[in-house]
């Protein structure tokens, strides 16, 4: 269950104080710390160590909890370098997934020393130490794998990574040279350290003073003693490391040859590692098979892989130099020219990228992803025929293709109704400049619930009319060009948001180098006010991405802005720390909308009648940022709460992606745990909203499946994989409701918090009300600004002359009208303390789709069913099984 591609994400460690105290949010800006201190590891003390982190790499483990890995070696004299360099090579050789920092601690050596080393490995960190023992010192880590030289890898040792407590050892041997714990621990042997467990003023000074309480014993195969075979016994199978200890060099034998295969010079062992079948971590791919040999034509599938993996960490222009040259006047190389026209689309160089997604359609095994990247590439440019074109030809390719398919249900609906949607039947045409312009991700189809919530969300601030009479829409990842510039300053005014708009590596443009796509000279030339609302940085922990295209956009951005608010006070600090001095006070703090839902639609702040259910939610994008090496860990952690909390409440698991529910299938494979899900990517807006205030308790890892429910006025607790989440319980000031998925008693703390929620629910309701009205007030102070860039009257009242809001009732972007609501008091009326509530208005049947069943969950009798993409069992719903309450 490990994921291996989180580990080159963090990047190589940096210098001195900065490689073990990673950067935090400030407290004037993020408020409480959102995971205990001991997450990220102690202070740093200062430390010879070789090399920066890259500018580009991004390092938040204090917000995320995310433990930080290494191996480490001591190396006590020139000697002993030889061996660092075969340990290095079989660890390579052995493990060629698995890449984290490697500490080598010496006495003094000179730098040049290492220079051997650093050619096998890209992440080698010499580090002064004043012994072996300074192992239990080592700063920055909170896993360190302690190795020497005299050791050598034979296997894979993944399962030690995965190690959660204590120091794991194999015992000492006995006279009969097998391992016996009641030997103590060695202090030449392997040692799998947690350094939260030696918090302690003094670390212990060798392995032998480890206090007994903490020591994990190993299986020998871990630390497999090659004094215990003589010259013509073979080494056992299965043995992972083996240490030549206390062994002359001089023998001979099978030990020794298995030594021996790694003891290689470097152009051979660059040709084993690239020889390997399977996967390869990326740090390790780009350092040992760069730069080609001079005067060879490399393999055309390692330029590929290559070119993937700059693509994957936003380089694309490294990506285009390699494919450019590898694919001269080779046309028949299709999977390489649709890599390399995908990368040129990212540099927005649209021509030529399309020349080579082109040549790619030339091979039928490649030609409807290529097809799929035409239409994407047609529609960034506004060209709806062309994009819907491209897509038809993928589907004839391919009639099963769910990309080109997408890309015609969504480029088929945009030619029915034009670029721009028409007024409601019945009403004048409202003219351009009466209309606001609305910049954002506009999902549709199976893609992400939060992102069809959040637009909504945003206009219900402005107006109350949130459709396309008064809003003209445009996606964010639609190149701006002059026509669409023309369009824009038509507008009364231009709001750009919410959500993690700036986030490198969604659909990349070279234009910007954040999610909207509009060149500098073009944003330069809006004439009509620009305001930024609620957007967040949602750059993931560890995440890497070229910041100089970003930084100089964002620089123009805030320039250009009459209002530059962000969606937390962690986005504030971190966009600050990329502007100016002169530009930073510019960067406000505005909540993204979804969290006061209850003051902006008047159906959501009467108490709400809710089911005995606990709703759950995990995402998976980019989940090696996500998980690192303790996916399986969560999961089992996880599998334990549920089975805590479905003896008080039904635990559903809403999805907000189809890809979402993959947790569903690793649970039920893993644990035999079935959920039943609620696809909420199937669902309307009302509908998502009234699936989340209907629950008790939504336990979420997405933003919006903390941030909606929340703004229903329904208790959360965040399961935190990327910094957003942290920030949002800092900004309310409750970063106890947040556990790390890193937390090593995540199942403990998940259930212990979630059953003190459903024990005195009416009181966890009535805090959620609280914290709202923190973030409502921010709201309607910065929504008074912006009724002087809008020119439109405040629908909420003048907060300073104290008035009473005048609550809109939102409609949606399809233009359906909704019943005007009477006007709410100034803060809706707490759920938890009212005994009279109003019915709740039964939303429409959500549309259904037909999908192939794979399986039914156990959900008991009389429970309606819905067969989801993934094959999990989803409840509906209205399903009338479950216990209902008011609160």
């Amino acid at each position: 269950m490990t994921t291996h591609d989180s580990a080159s994400a963090a990047g190589p460690a940096s210098a001195s104080a900065s490689v073990a105290g990673p950067a935090s949010v400030p407290a004037s800006a993020a408020g409480p710390a959102p995971v205990p201190a001991s997450a990220a590891g102690p202070a740093p003390v200062s430390a010879s160590v070789a090399g920066p982190v890259p500018a580009s790499a991004d390092d938040r483990r204090a917000v995320t909890g995310k433990r930080r890995i290494a191996f480490a070696v001591y190396v006590a004299d020139v000697g002993r370098l030889t061996g660092l360099q075969v340990l290095l090579r079989s660890l390579a050789l052995t493990n060629p997934a698995l890449c984290e920092d490697v500490v080598v601690l010496h006495p003094g050596l000179p730098d040049a020393a290492f220079d051997a080393a650093h050619r096998l490995h890209p992440r080698l960190i010499p580090r002064t130490a004043a012994g072996r023992h300074d192992i239990f010192r080592l700063d920055g880590y909170d896993t360190v794998l302690a190795l020497t030289p005299a050791q050598v890898v034979l296997g894979g040792i993944d399962p030690l990574l995965r190690l959660r407590t204590g120091v794991a050892a194999v015992p000492r041997p006995g006279p009969d040279g097998v391992p016996d714990p009641r030997n103590g621990t060695p202090d030449d042997g392997l040692l799998v350290i947690q350094r939260q467990d030696l918090d302690r003023p003094e670390p212990p000074a060798a392995a032998q003073d480890i206090p007994e309480s903490l020591l994990v014993p190993l299986d020998h195969r871990y630390d497999f003693r090659a004094l215990r075979l003589r010259d013509d016994l073979a080494v056992p199978e299965g043995v992972a490391v083996l240490n030549f200890a206390g062994v002359p060099e001089c023998r001979t034998g099978p030990a020794h040859a298995a030594r021996a295969r790694f003891d290689l010079d470097d152009e051979a062992f660059r040709a084993a590692y690239l020889a390997l079948p399977g996967a390869k971590h990326p740090d390790l791919l780009l350092h040992l098979a760069l730069p080609f040999p001079d005067g060879s034509r490399p393999p055309i599938d390692l330029v590929r892989q290559l070119a993937e993996i700059h693509r994957g960490r936003g380089h694309h222009d490294l990506a285009v130099a390699l494919l450019a040259e590898a694919v001269a006047g080779r046309p028949d190389l299709p999977r390489c020219h649709e890599t390399l026209g995908v990368c040129l689309m990212a540099l927005s160089r649209y021509e030529e990228a399309e020349t080579h997604l082109l040549l790619a359609t030339a091979s039928p095994d490649f030609a409807p992803r290529a097809y799929g990247q035409l239409a994407r590439l047609a529609w960034l440019l506004g060209r709806t025929e062309d994009a819907r074109g491209y897509a038809l030809a993928g589907l004839e390719s391919d009639p099963t293709d769910a990309n080109c398919r997408a890309w015609y249900t969504r480029t088929s609906e945009k030619a029915a109704v034009g670029t721009s949607s028409p007024g409601t039947p019945g009403t004048p045409e409202i003219p351009p400049g009466e209309q606001l312009a609305h910049v954002a991700l506009f999902a549709d189809g199976e893609e992400n619930a939060g992102d069809k919530v959040l637009p909504e969300a945003v206009r219900s601030c402005f107006t109350a009319d949130t459709g396309p009479d008064r809003w003209h829409q445009r996606h964010a990842h639609l190149l701006v060009d002059e026509a669409g510039l023309e369009r824009l300053n038509a507008r009364r005014a231009v709001i750009v948001g919410g959500g993690g708009l700036f986030l490198p590596d969604t659909a990349p443009n070279g234009n910007s180098g954040w999610q909207w796509n509009i060149p500098d000279d073009v944003l330069a030339r809006i004439t009509a006010p620009l305001a930024v609302f609620a957007v967040g940085y949602n750059v993931f922990d560890g995440q890497r991405y070229r910041r100089e295209r970003f930084a100089a956009s964002l620089r123009a951005l805030v320039e250009r802005s009459a209002f530059f608010g962000l969606r937390n006070h962690g986005s504030v600090a971190r966009v600050r720390e990329l502007l100016p001095a002169s530009l930073r006070e510019k960067v406000r703090y505005q909540p993204c909308p979804t969290t006061v839902a209850r003051h902006l639609d008047p159906r959501l702040a009467g108490p709400a009648v809710r089911e005995d259910t606990v709703l759950l939610n995990c995402a998976y994008d980019r989940a090696g940022l996500r998980f690192g090496h303790d996916y399986g860990h969560f999961l089992a952690e996880t599998a334990s709460a549920i089975r805590a909390v479905a003896g008080a409440a039904e635990v559903r698991y809403a999805a907000h992606m189809p890809a979402d529910e993959r947790f569903v299938d690793d649970l039920r494979r893993e644990h035999g745990l079935t959920l039943p899900v609620e696809p909420l990517y199937l669902l309307s807006n009302d509908a998502i909203r009234d699936v989340y205030r209907r629950t008790r308790l939504v336990i979420g890892m997405r933003g919006h499946a903390g941030m909606i429910p929340f703004g229903c006025g329904t208790p959360v607790i965040s399961l935190v994989s990327h910094p957003k989440l942290a920030y949002f319980l800092a900004d309310i000031d409750r970063p106890d409701w947040g556990v790390s998925v890193h937390e090593r008693a995540l199942g403990a703390r998940l259930a212990e918090r979630a059953l003190a929620v459903l024990a005195d629910h009416p009181a966890a309701v009535s805090d959620v009300h609280d914290r709202q009205r923190a973030l409502w007030s921010v709201t309607r102070d910065n929504l008074a600004r912006l009724r002087e860039l809008t020119g439109l009257p405040a629908p909420f009242g003048d907060p300073d002359r104290g008035d009473g809001p005048v609550v809109p009732a939102p409609r949606s972007a399809a233009g359906e009208d909704r019943p005007t609501p009477p006007s709410a008091p100034p803060h809706p009326p707490s759920e938890a303390m009212s005994t009279t509530p109003p019915p709740r208005p039964a939303p429409p049947p959500p549309p259904r789709r037909w999908r192939p069943r794979r399986h039914r969950a156990p959900n008991g009798p009389g429970t309606a069913t819905t067969s989801t993409s993934s094959g999990c069992s989803a409840r509906s719903p209205s399903s009338a099984s479950t216990p209902v309450r008011r609160s």
